[in-house]
């Protein structure tokens, strides 16, 4: 647990990530990984380091340890699933965002799966998305309010 100038340092952190300003958070997350060890603080620095400077490999093993020694802090899989979007895996990200919808309402997640666009499963699950027959009974039900 943190306690006093550290955890100051953290919240300072969190707010300039929720401001999007990745870059000061970064600086103030690196200072307090050599102090501190806490998992928000790795998965936060994993995704500055994603943001900022490109390290999507570093950054996934950042998140991946924080889930490691936190598996049900929403957080995590926020900026693990923003790290993919960042590495251009949509699917993973997704995937990823999903589950940390599992562990808790987040705001966040949740406003990442709206702009990125959820479909919903097509109507015959067995055959492909593109198949018309999926395609135009989709358009059907839809129309008809059934889906």
């Amino acid at each position: 647990m943190m306690h006093g100038k550290l955890k100051e340092s953290f919240l300072e952190g969190r707010e300039c990530l929720a401001q999007g300003k990745t870059a000061e958070a970064l600086n103030i997350f690196q200072e307090l990984k050599g102090q501190v060890r806490h998992p928000l603080v790795s998965s936060g620095m994993g995704y500055c380091l994603a943001k900022e400077r490109g390290l999507y490999a570093e950054a996934v093993s950042l998140c991946k340890e924080a889930l490691r020694q936190d598996p049900k802090e929403p957080l995590h899989f926020l900026y693990l699933g923003r790290v993919h979007l960042l590495a251009g895996r949509k699917k993973d990200a997704i995937r990823i965002f999903k589950m940390g919808l599992r562990f808790g309402r987040c705001p966040d997640i949740v406003a990442e799966l709206n702009r990125l666009g959820m479909r919903r499963q097509p109507v015959l699950p067995f055959l492909a998305r593109s198949n018309p027959i999926n395609k135009y009974l989709g358009i059907a039900m839809a129309k008809i309010h059934i889906r």
